[in-house]
């Protein structure tokens, strides 16, 4: 598989477990665009995009500068940075919102949970060349 593909692949799976956390999590919404190219998948798509690109870059960063608080806290503190990068891409989207902290926290966790299983499942690992 190719890489573009691999990332393609990854955004689609991302999207569904955005869906599922969307119906798991009260505070969580996607407000969907039926009028756009893809309807409310094109949305859900959208989304996940931006947070893969947000988790990309932003997360690394967070990750770095909380290195104290999680090795503090045993690891816990990683759930303020998933919810932290939630937010950060409910502000950059008009169409997520994340109604505070609790949903935000939770909403990270299981998109997170989500995300480990569907690596265990499949091969989205994308190796550079």
């Amino acid at each position: 598989m190719n890489t573009l593909l691999k990332v393609a692949f990854r955004v689609v799976i991302l999207a569904a477990i955005i869906y599922a956390v969307t119906r798991l999590v009260d505070g969580i919404h996607v407000l969907p665009n039926p009028a756009g190219t893809l309807g409310e998948t094109g949305t859900y798509l959208w989304v996940a995009l931006l947070f893969a690109l947000v988790n990309s870059v932003v997360g690394p960063v967070l990750r770095l500068f909380s290195l104290p608080f999680v090795m503090i806290t045993l690891g816990l503190f990683l759930l303020v940075v998933n919810a932290a990068l939630l937010g950060i891409t409910a502000a950059l989207s008009a169409r997520l919102d994340v109604d505070g902290i609790w949903a935000a926290v939770v909403g990270g966790f299981l998109i997170a949970l989500f995300s480990w299983i569907a690596e265990l499942l499949l091969p989205l690992r994308v190796r550079a060349s």
